[in-house]
């Protein structure tokens, strides 16, 4: 990674232009083209560095419900589990843990029902019946930028 690269990474981390061409823009804050960016950025992306691009909204001012979620999945069911469990749309983390609760997960969606109504899909497609619902109570965001 060259420093280039570097600089296209802590200005995006949170700071993406919202215009009809940002990469444009991130290349005229950059002192940088727009072809350099983009080519940049498409390297970053096919070499795993950068997994996505977009946006993050705050789903409780939208009316949206938020949960954590963690079950016991028998090692042999893990690659099966996970994989059932991020076809959902509402599901933004997946994480495996050194727990008998070893597969967390959370769940966003706009009422408590339809998470209710997904996790005992997910028991019935994967056969796994612990799982936990611990919905949250109170957020508390922060904001993460990694300097690279």
């Amino acid at each position: 990674m060259n420093e280039t690269d570097r600089k296209i990474l802590n200005e995006i981390q949170s700071d993406f232009p919202i215009s009809s061409q940002p990469y444009h823009d991130l290349g005229r804050r950059l002192n940088l083209t727009e072809d350099e960016v983009i080519e940049a950025v498409a390297r970053l992306k096919n070499e795993g560095i950068i997994r996505r691009i977009g946006g993050n909204f705050n789903s409780a001012r939208l009316n949206f419900v938020s949960t954590l979620c963690a079950a016991k999945v028998p090692e042999d069911k893990i690659d099966m589990f996970v994989e059932v469990v991020n076809d959902y749309p509402g599901v933004t983390h997946n994480y495996l843990r050194k727990n008998p609760y070893n597969i967390w997960f959370t769940f966003i969606a706009e009422k408590m029902a339809h998470i209710d109504d997904a996790l005992k899909e997910i028991a019935e497609k994967t056969g796994v019946t612990e799982i936990l619902n611990m919905p949250a109570e109170k957020m508390f965001k922060i904001k993460v930028d990694f300097e690279v």
